[in-house]
């Protein structure tokens, strides 16, 4: 399974990025999908999720009511709009899906834990 993660760039503070997640190859992995970030110095944190049959999404404290996370089954891709950006979520942003369908429930939906497939990465930068 190979993810491809993409959108990513330079912004000021306020302003807005969408970033994608797309399987080149359909794959059932993408059930549950997840967006973590690393911010430069620091350890990889969770951001948000989606579980695709119904949509359900999770997010962290830090990015709820700023951050979207979507999904389009006809194009097979997982997106992230990003609104509202801080200098604080400047990192290289991440997608990712599990290798199994245990889903484990909240737990596993929102830690690294609950995920085996990474994409290389996007960086996101907010400064003025």
């Amino acid at each position: 399974v190979q993810l491809v993660e993409s959108g990513g760039g330079l912004v000021q503070p306020g302003g807005s990025l969408r970033l994608s997640c797309t399987a080149p190859t359909p794959t059932f992995n993408m059930w549950r999908t997840g967006w973590f970030h690393q911010p430069p110095g620091k350890e990889r944190e969770f951001v948000a999720a989606i579980r695709w049959r119904d949509a359900r999404t999770y997010y962290s404290d830090s990015v709820k009511g700023r951050f979207t996370v979507s999904r389009d089954s006809a194009k097979n891709t997982v997106s992230l709009q990003m609104n509202s950006l801080k200098p604080e979520d400047t990192a290289v942003y991440y997608c990712s899906v599990p290798a199994s369908t245990y889903d484990g429930g909240t737990y596993y939906y929102t830690r690294a834990e609950g995920y085996d497939i990474w994409g290389q990465g996007t960086l996101v930068t907010v400064s003025s």
